[in-house]
């Protein structure tokens, strides 16, 4: 999400700014003969991990991390604003969607160089393939619509665009259901989410929900949305079972933190973690009781997050402190944070946990 319209960025400055004194101090890479701490060194199965992607969004850059030293290899211009990124389904290529750029930037996930750049794709804010590769949607947060795109790859321009479907204020996040039948949409600033049937570009559901809301996930069997309320400190649970069409039903509401914000599977199919931007933590969900079992500290303002191949270490963009947070989820503590970027946003590596 934006730094967004005071409401967010005001509070949070104010409250990260009284709490960080209490924060983990940066830490650089472990020093010589001192026990490794968990992370990167243990992932992959190809020999040297791959580098890790941090989207500096006020920068208009990525920052290309070396997992082995915790050291920034380079910085990759982008357009404006990157938000958020995923993998093509190749695996070939990383996709940063530039916002306020109207692009996209290809990037190579082994060497981190720039493959390609796709341009006039309109306020590309976040982003998603559907499961059966057909479907590519982006959501339009300044602009306020959703737009689906063919994925057709291996043509010079794989998007061809299908539909522009106009949505009600600031569609923020997006998840496709297993099935590859239907997009669910958070629609921030209206306080409501709602779905699109990918077949038709057709609208369903519409549903009030709390506020802000900002990421949203769907759990593996498809039955229940999760919502995060940035405005808030929940997560509410929608069953959406009912198909596209349906009103969803409000199952649960769980509390984790003030700004509750983004989410990343545990890859266990069964626990969700979310990150709470102004309490300064990490909750872990667990989807089946809907409650929270275990909390995480994350100073800096956490927001988006990626958990490596060794199930243990959470990758954790810090957006207000130009970190990006290192936790060990055993220890339940921060063992490091790297230096990256104004406003680090997106984090990915090809080296990561099942995302279920």
């Amino acid at each position: 999400m934006r730094a967004r319209r005071g409401l967010l960025g005001a509070a949070a400055a104010a409250l990260l700014g009284a709490r960080l004194g209490g924060a983990a101090a940066p830490s650089p890479a472990a020093a010589p003969g001192a026990a490794a701490a968990p992370g990167p060194a243990a992932a992959g199965s190809t020999g040297a991990p791959r580098p890790i992607l941090v989207l500096n969004s006020l920068d208009a850059d990525v920052s290309l991390i070396d997992p082995r030293s915790y050291r920034t290899i380079r910085r990759i211009p982008t357009g404006k604003e990157p938000h958020h990124l995923y993998l093509t389904p190749d695996e070939k290529s990383v996709i940063v969607a530039n916002a306020a750029g109207n692009s996209l930037t290809f990037i190579d996930p082994v060497s981190g160089e720039v493959q390609r750049t796709l341009r006039d794709i309109v306020d590309p804010y976040h982003l998603r393939f559907s499961p059966d590769m057909k479907w590519f949607v982006t959501a339009a947060n300044r602009l306020n619509h959703v737009d689906v795109y063919r994925w057709l790859p291996g043509e010079p321009m794989p998007l061809a665009l299908v539909r522009r479907i106009p949505a009600a204020r600031t569609p923020s996040h997006l998840a496709i259901d297993s099935r590859s039948t239907t997009v669910h949409v958070s629609l921030q600033d209206s306080d409501e989410i709602t779905a699109i049937e990918l077949a038709t570009q057709q609208r369903g559901y519409t549903a009030r929900v709390g506020r802000m809301p900002a990421d949203v996930f769907l759990a593996p069997d498809d039955r229940l949305l999760f919502v995060a309320l940035t405005g808030d400190r929940f997560v509410e649970a929608w069953d959406v079972s009912g198909g596209w069409k349906t009103a969803p039903r409000l199952a649960g509401r769980i509390a984790t933190g003030d700004g509750a914000h983004a989410f990343r599977a545990r890859g266990d199919r069964r626990h969700l973690f979310v990150s709470n931007r102004v309490a300064n933590t990490i909750s872990l969900l667990d989807m089946q009781t809907l409650s929270v079992v275990a909390e995480y500290p994350a100073p800096g303002g956490p927001d988006c997050m990626e958990l490596l191949a060794d199930g243990r270490t959470l990758l954790v963009t810090s957006r207000w402190a130009r970190k990006l947070t290192f936790i060990d989820t055993e220890a339940r503590k921060v063992v490091r944070q790297v230096d990256v970027g104004r406003s680090p946003h997106g984090v990915w590596t090809l080296d990561h946990a099942p995302r279920l």
